[in-house]
């Protein structure tokens, strides 16, 4: 079963650099959801994790202009759009 709505990344030894938030912000384009793996390579520290999702959430609500949901479950990063604009 497809769905068109979802798209999976893992993020590994390279860790959350510009490349990987840049093909965050496209997968956007046309998809409402993401979840991101984060490998043992990566880390496995939770307030490690914890400034990544800042991280991502700061960077994708500029770049997109929209509100974004972020949780993190286990070591599993969920992206999801907010149908709401962000109001400048």
């Amino acid at each position: 079963m497809s769905d068109k709505g979802l798209v999976v990344f893992q993020l590994g030894k390279n860790g959350l650099n510009e490349k990987f938030l840049e093909m965050l912000a496209f997968s956007f384009n046309t998809r409402e959801m993401v979840k991101i793996s984060v490998l043992k390579s990566c880390c496995r520290n939770k307030e490690e994790l914890e400034k990544m999702k800042e991280k991502i959430k700061n960077y994708l609500q500029q770049k997109l202009k929209k509100e974004i949901v972020i949780r993190v479950v286990g070591f599993t990063i969920a992206i999801r759009k907010h149908r709401r604009s962000i109001k400048s």
